[in-house]
C-alpha cells in the first residue's frame, strides 16, 4: 500500500507553484443548499491528559470549528486567519495582498446564538497537511440541513495553522519512516476527546445517539480508526483515504473514491472491505481528483491557477470534473448518508 506521504508530497509541491494575479479577486464558497442559517464558533481545546505526539513537551491541543443552525445575526467570520492567509499567499508565490484568503466569502455568522432543538453531530477530519477550513463548504451545507458539524485541526499535522500562540507547521509531514499510521491512531483519540467536550457544552444540544464522522484522505483513514475505537459514532464516510491496520466495523460505512485514490489505495480498500459487515457502499467519482471534496478546487479555479500548475498535479488533485459539480455531489451525498444512517 502506498503511504499517505505520497499525497503529502503532491500537496507540498503545489505550495511552491508560482502564479500571478493582477488584482485581488472576489473569492467565495458556494452557498449551502439548506433552509437553516448557520453560526460558527472556533474553539481552542487542550487535552490535559495527553502529551502531544509530535511535540511531547506540550499537552495535546486542537483547534475546532463548530458550524451549527443559528439565529442569523452577527458578522461573517474570516475564512482563515490573516496569518494563515499571509502564509498561504507567500508559500504559493501569489501576486495578491496577504489577506486575500482571509476574505473568502462564507455563509455563516460568527458566534451567532444556536437555534433551539436537539441536533445530530457530524465530525470532519481533514487530509494530511490540510487544516480544518478546507472542508468548510461541506460543513456549511450539513449545518444548513440541521447538523452540528465539528471540523478538527489536529495540531502539527497541517501547514500554517494558527493557534493562540502563533502559526504551527506540519511536523508530521516532514517525519521519515511514514508517521501516518501512528497519526491516524492519535486522531481517533483526538476525535473522542472532541465528542466528550461538545456533549458537555450547553451552547449546543447534541443528541449523543446521533453521531457521524467523515474525513478526507488521512481524515478518511481517521474516520475508520475512530469508529473502531468509539462506538458512539454510528456511521462513517471515508473520502479517498487508505485504511490502516485491521479495521473491522459493523456500522454503516461509505467509501467515496477518485481515480487518484484508486491508483494508490485500492489494495488497502480491497483488504479491508470484507471486514466491514454493516451496510456499506463504494462509489468512484469519475474524473474527480483526490482533493475534489475540499474547497481548494473552487478557489484554485476562481484564482485562475490551473494553467500554472503541472498538468499531472492538476489531474491528481482536482481531476477534469467541474469543481462545482464535484463539490455539489460530495455535499449532497454526505448529507443524504448521514440523514439515513446517523441522524434518524
Amino acid at each position: 500500500m502506498k503511504s499517505l506521504m505520497v499525497m503529502v508530497a503532491v500537496i507540498a509541491g503545489l505550495l511552491g507553484v508560482p502564479a500571478a494575479a493582477s488584482a485581488a479577486p472576489n473569492l467565495s464558497l458556494p452557498a449551502p443548499g439548506g433552509p437553516l442559517p448557520i453560526g460558527l464558533r472556533t474553539l481552542h481545546l487542550t487535552d490535559q491528559q495527553r502529551a502531544d505526539p509530535w511535540v511531547p513537551e506540550k499537552r495535546r491541543e486542537l483547534m475546532v470549528n463548530v458550524w451549527y443552525p443559528a439565529v442569523p445575526v452577527g458578522r461573517a467570520p474570516l475564512y482563515m486567519t490573516h496569518a494563515e492567509s499571509a502564509a498561504a499567499v507567500a508559500a504559493r508565490k501569489l501576486d495578491l495582498p496577504p489577506d486575500t484568503l482571509s476574505k473568502v466569502r462564507v455563509h455563516s455568522r460568527e458566534n451567532a446564538p444556536s437555534l433551539p432543538g436537539r441536533r445530530p453531530l457530524v465530525l470532519l477530519s481533514p487530509g494530511a497537511g490540510n487544516n480544518r477550513i478546507t472542508l468548510t463548504s461541506v460543513a456549511e451545507h450539513l449545518a444548513a440541513q440541521g447538523f452540528v458539524v465539528a471540523g478538527i485541526d489536529h495540531a502539527y499535522e497541517a501547514w500554517a495553522t494558527e493557534f493562540p500562540d502563533g502559526l504551527r507547521q506540519c511536523v508530521a509531514c516532514t517525519r521519515p519512516n511514514d508517521p501516518w499510521p501512528a497519526a491516524i491512531a492519535n486522531r481517533a483519540i483526538d476525535t473522542s476527546f472532541v465528542i466528550d467536550t461538545l456533549l458537555k457544552d450547553r451552547r449546543w444540544s447534541i443528541d449523543a445517539r446521533k453521531i457521524g464522522m467523515a474525513g478526507h484522505s488521512a481524515g478518511g483513514s481517521a474516520t475508520a480508526a475512530t469508529m473502531v475505537a468509539d462506538r458512539r459514532i454510528k456511521a462513517g464516510v471515508n473520502v479517498d483515504g487508505p485504511f490502516f491496520g485491521a479495521v473491522s466495523l459493523d456500522r454503516p460505512f461509505l467509501l467515496l473514491t477518485s481515480p487518484t485514490g484508486e491508483k494508490y489505495y485500492r489494495e488497502s480498500w480491497n483488504e479491508t472491505w470484507p471486514r466491514l459487515t454493516g451496510p456499506k457502499e463504494q462509489f468512484l467519482v469519475k474524473d474527480s481528483g483526490h482533493s475534489s471534496v475540499t474547497d481548494a478546487a473552487i478557489l484554485v479555479d476562481q484564482l485562475g491557477l490551473r494553467p500554472h500548475v503541472p498538468p499531472a498535479e492538476v489531474e491528481n488533485q482536482y481531476g477534469s470534473i467541474d469543481s462545482r459539480k464535484a463539490l455539489d455531489f460530495f455535499r449532497d451525498r454526505l448529507t443524504g448518508f448521514f440523514k439515513q444512517w446517523s441522524a434518524r
